[in-house]
């Protein structure tokens, strides 16, 4: 009897077929963006080529998670830099019939900072400790951050009503 251990690139391919999936659609419902939730995907399983995981499911989706908290503060770059230029930023208005959709659209009007915040408290139902190792922030700038993040929500909500 052999002692091979299986290869950890098969365990990772085979995992791929399962796991597909469970990662692109984690991603599309909370970016609401095919193209982008597809990029994400792969950078979720290239960044999971080259790890030492227990090859699973949860561990994927966790590492999705991090790939799409990385967007959203590269986003929150862009648009600090985007905010100094000088001239007017155009955001076109919503008329969503539905509120789950309205919903999307205001999370999704929301600055990079915000959207992270609200996305992992209550989409990902992450606790604010676990919020704020996911943001690399401290657990009282944390609390702050979702404090701001819901009245900004709120008020962007109340306005799309209109």
């Amino acid at each position: 009897m052999s002692d091979v251990l299986p290869d950890p690139g098969q365990q990772l391919l085979a995992l791929y077929d399962r796991a597909l999936p469970q990662v692109y659609g984690y991603l599309l419902r909370r970016c609401g963006d095919r193209t982008l939730a597809e990029d994400l995907t792969s950078e979720t399983f290239l960044g999971a080529v080259g790890a030492e995981g227990p090859f699973t499911v949860p561990w994927l989706v966790g590492i999705a998670r991090h790939k799409l908290v990385d967007h959203w503060r590269g986003l929150a770059r862009d648009e600090r830099l985007l905010a100094a230029l000088p001239g007017e930023r155009d955001d076109d208005p919503w008329d969503a019939e539905l509120e789950v959709l309205r919903a999307q659209q205001v999370l999704g009007s929301l600055g990079a900072h915000h959207r992270a915040a609200l996305t992992l408290r209550y989409l990902d139902d992450l606790t604010v400790p676990q919020v704020a190792a996911a943001l690399d922030r401290t657990l009282h700038g944390t609390e702050a951050l979702l404090v701001r993040a819901r009245a900004a929500f709120r008020t962007a909500y109340e306005r799309s009503e209109g």
